[in-house]
């Protein structure tokens, strides 16, 4: 791969090998793994041979044959041979088959002879190209030319490049140690170039094979004759690189040796000591000596001018310009320069979306964002400890966008179990965005779909934020849960049932809890304790759900609360598992498993009633003489159960519905509030949603706030807040806010009802604020309370504000259901057992019930009993059944007795019943 061009380090070379006295080679092995350029270089030449030889191994494979195979001694002019064996004679026809006969006779072998010596170089030059060396001397000597073996490999066939792989290939081999002990380092290396360019000069005036020319233009570094047949990039710059390198070594090799670059500088005035450091019009003489002064003028001065002559320089092949405008040429070189920010804001411009097509799901190049993201991640892992502050700002940000387009098109591919790999490297907020935004779009696909996301997250990710950089399952699931609760803007219709829109939209919200319903790998750490945590948030987060599904689902339809049960069938698995090591997780979910049962009790109350309502509605519609005997059966066993499983969740004594142990204690000397956020939205008694505007926001704060008395409001210091929702039109925001005392934010919570701000909630939801448009009612979609501090800020959770208040809510509306079910009875002439049994659970004052009703859920309760004419209402009963709620309607003042007188008359009319009731903060008693 390029990148290890810039990556890469060259190894010191092996001790073993060290020879002393030195040689020129082993000194030009230190000086390229001494000098980064000279690195640079070799690395350079190396991918470029690997490329080029991989090439040849292919070919081999697909055609069965490669460069070279050629017949034993194709090489030998057997056609001139034949020619002069015959005695025929021509004046450019060599007379003799020496291989300095065409240079001594300035002549030529026949034309099928040339054809055949240059289709021999052809794949010498080839083999050249792809550091074959070795490969094409044999072919020189199989082909029967070995003495142009000799020439591209001399010393003894020792292989020179300046490379630690080659010093090894040649051992302890002595042979040039020998040669340079007698004519000193770097002559004999240095006349074997001098007589290479001579030869490739000569060939070139004679007009010779371009393939000869340019094979010893190669061993020499004469650019001026190799480039004009490198028409293709590849070969452009290795050429290029290859020359370079080896003038550096040359120019090495004449520094080590005392007094040459000062012979050097006094053949030209131009030689600095550097590759193109020689002024361009000296004419360097062809001497031996003066090397490599010969070519010094042709090379580039650094990598970048190297670059440039393959862009344009005038001795490149047309071909190789163009191909400099290539993608792939482009990213290679800015590698090879080692311009790393430059590199990655190539790429991201190449696979950014255009303004017009945003999608993710058709990039403009695939291939170029996969090779961007892997970069990327090699980039990152081989520099992490190297990046300078620019120049990891940039890696760190480009890469984050093209590691996030990556992983966008793997999901896009439904490859969504690579994903982890690549988000797992991305900024935290940029991880965390990206599998909530996955999440939300497999909302509704398979279970399987969404456990391979499941699986990517955990497997990559750590399950706890333990590090500010990376992001964590946890906080993705946070995230996710707490937009799932936020309402979705364009999905309300003002024209349709606000009800049914919150139903369905209740099913949205309960799928997210199957993203913590999963089995987590057991590869992960700590897996038993990830389990414990999954499921404890999922019994939390149900448990929010379940009291906003119930004030929600409060009406009376055959309609299902969708979402609901959606939550009970997702938990039932994990809740399995649990009952099964009870030990395991008791810690963790005891409290919330305790109200998920409960709900799951209430729920299981809440389908019976309307399976019963549904059996109801389909016999209304058929007259009662032809319905058959099982049909009232049916309806009859309906609601008998109906009742039975409401008798049993309202009768709990040792464990009663939805009440929590939990206490509270303000150690902070400063003063705590109750906090009450919910987002609800208006809905008419025809059930449309009724738009908001800034006269009903007011109009509708000034009913709550009328809903307690001025000296609660005071007292408790209430504040209310109702605006229109910023996310949606058709949606209110409210904020309630109070100040804690004992019993409701301190201490235990003895009536269990939500307290102030529940009682005033309560009003809303039930319809009955005194000021506001009668029969219309608040429809939450999202409920919160908090503790909260003097400036503002949220403490913690007050769940026992928002369960009081399902309490104040579901209670009255289980027990007014009964009371419908036990007239229906009633009506067909099946008269509940339990019909008493509920008068008295309401008006016990052990029980709380009475606390619970509104003054209009008291009158229809009362108008429910009034049928059951069997059981005439004694002046207790309808005390109770009618007395001004004032816990609900006129704040929050627990009531320490009650009593009732009646008038003088024997018969009371409810005018003349007196209601005495002693408030626990006053002694005296009140009439109301």
């Amino acid at each position: 791969m390029t990148v290890s061009i810039v990556l890469a380090v060259t190894d010191e070379p092996p001790e073993e090998l060290i020879l002393s006295p030195s040689t020129s080679h082993i000194e030009a092995c230190q000086f390229v793994v001494n000098d980064h350029t000279a690195q640079l270089c070799l690395r350079i030449v190396q991918w470029l041979e690997g490329l080029a030889s991989k090439a040849l191994d292919l070919e081999s494979k697909v055609r069965g044959s490669h460069v070279g195979t050629y017949l034993p001694n194709s090489g030998i002019w057997h056609h001139t041979q034949r020619f002069l064996k015959k005695g025929a004679s021509a004046a450019n026809t060599v007379h003799h088959l020496d291989f300095d006969a065409p240079t001594r006779e300035h002549a030529h072998q026949l034309p099928d002879d040339k054809k055949q010596d240059e289709s021999l170089l052809e794949d010498v030059w080839t083999l050249l190209k792809a550091g074959r060396l070795e490969e094409a001397c044999d072919l020189c000597r199989s082909a029967g030319q070995p003495w142009r073996s000799a020439t591209i490999c001399p010393f003894g066939g020792l292989d020179l490049f300046p490379s630690i792989e080659a010093l090894m290939k040649n051992g302890k081999n002595r042979s040039l140690q020998a040669i340079e002990l007698e004519s000193g380092i770097g002559h004999q290396w240095r006349l074997w170039k001098w007589a290479s360019y001579c030869a490739s000069e000569r060939i070139s005036e004679q007009n010779g094979g371009k393939y000869e020319i340019a094979v010893y233009a190669a061993q020499c570094s004469n650019l001026k004759r190799m480039l004009p047949i490198c028409a293709d990039w590849e070969t452009a710059c290795w050429a290029m690189a290859k020359s370079w390198l080896e003038i550096q070594v040359d120019l090495e090799l004449a520094r080590s040796q005392p007094g040459r670059m000062e012979q050097l500088k006094s053949y030209g005035d131009g030689v600095d000591g550097s590759p193109g450091g020689i002024d361009g019009t000296s004419q360097p003489s062809s001497e031996p000596e003066r090397w490599p002064l010969q070519v010094l003028n042709q090379q580039p001065r650094d990598l970048s001018a190297l670059l440039q002559k393959l862009h344009s320089g005038e001795m490149v092949h047309e071909a190789v310009t163009r191909g400099c405008k290539e993608q792939q040429r482009q990213l290679e070189m800015n590698l090879m320069l080692g311009n790393i920010p430059h590199l990655l804001e190539l790429i991201w411009s190449w696979i950014a979306p255009s303004e017009d097509d945003q999608s993710i799901s058709r990039p403009r190049d695939p291939q170029m964002i996969r090779f961007g993201a892997h970069i990327v991640l090699v980039l990152r892992y081989l520099l992490a400890e190297e990046m300078k502050d620019t120049f990891r700002e940039k890696l760190m940000t480009v890469g984050d966008r093209i590691l996030h387009m990556y992983s966008m098109f793997l999901f896009s591919k439904h490859h969504e179990e690579l994903v982890g790999i690549y988000a797992s490297q991305l900024a935290r907020h940029r991880c965390v965005d990206l599998f909530v935004h996955m999440m939300e779009l497999r909302l509704n696909s398979s279970v399987h779909v969404k456990y391979k996301i499941f699986l990517s997250a955990m497997e990559y990710l750590p399950f706890s934020q333990g590090d500010d950089l990376k992001g964590s399952f946890e906080e993705i699931i946070e995230r996710l849960l707490s937009r799932s609760r936020e309402t979705k803007v364009g999905k309300f219709d003002e024209s349709s049932d606000v009800v049914e829109q919150h139903r369905l939209q209740s099913l949205q919200k309960a799928l997210v809890v199957q993203w913590l319903c999963f089995t987590p790998p057991s590869t992960i750490t700590d897996v038993k304790d990830v389990s414990a945590k999954l499921l404890l948030r999922a019994l939390i987060h149900s448990n929010i759900l379940f009291r906003e599904f119930a004030l929600i689902s409060m009406w009376r339809a055959p309609a299902m609360p969708i979402g609901a049960h959606e939550l009970l069938s997702l938990l039932a698995e994990p809740l399995k598992q649990l009952s099964e090591t009870p030990d395991t997780f008791e810690d963790y979910v005891s409290e919330n498993l305790k109200e998920f049962q409960d709900w799951s009790e209430y729920y299981s109350c809440d389908a019976t009633y309307r399976n019963w309502l549904k059996i109801e509605l389909a016999n209304a519609d058929v007259s009662p003489d032809e319905l058959s005997v099982e049909e009232k059966q049916r309806a009859i066993a309906a609601a008998k159960e109906t009742l039975n499983l409401s008798l049993s969740l309202l009768l709990r004594k040792e464990n009663p519905w939805l009440i929590s142990a939990e206490e509270n204690v303000n150690e902070s000397m400063e003063p705590l509030f109750l906090e009450l956020h919910a987002t609800a939205m208006l809905r008419l008694p025809s059930g449309e949603s009724m738009g908001p505007d800034a006269t009903v926001c007011a109009a509708l704060m000034s009913a709550l706030y009328s809903s307690v008395t001025e000296e609660v409001v005071l007292e408790r210091q209430l504040m209310v807040n109702v605006a229109i929702s910023s996310r949606d039109s058709y949606s209110i925001e409210v904020v309630l806010r109070c100040l804690v005392v004992e019993g409701d934010g301190i201490g235990s919570h003895i009536l269990n009802d939500g307290g102030l701000l529940g009682a005033v909630m309560a009003a809303g939801f039930k319809g009955e604020l005194a000021r506001f448009q009668a029969g219309v009612t608040l429809e939450i979609s999202r409920l919160d309370a908090w503790f909260s501090s003097k400036d503002g800020s949220l403490e913690g959770p007050a769940t026992y504000i928002v369960q009081g208040l399902c309490r104040r809510c579901c209670i009255p509306e289980v027990i007014l259901r009964c009371m419908q079910v036990s007239v229906s009875l009633m009506e067909s002439g099946n008269p509940p057992e339990s019909h008493d049994q509920l008068i008295e659970l309401v008006s016990s004052l052990e029980t709380g019930f009475i606390y619970l009703f509104s003054q209009q859920q008291l009158q229809g309760l009362d108008m429910n009993n009034a049928i059951h004419k069997s059981t005439p209402l004694t002046l207790n009963s309808y005390a109770h059944f009618f007395v001004p709620n004032i816990y609900c309607l006129r704040g929050n003042i627990p009531y320490a007795k009650w009593s009732f007188k009646r008038s003088s008359h024997d018969l009371a009319s409810w005018d003349e019943i007196l209601v005495l009731y002693h408030c626990a903060s006053s002694s005296s008693e009140t009439q109301c």
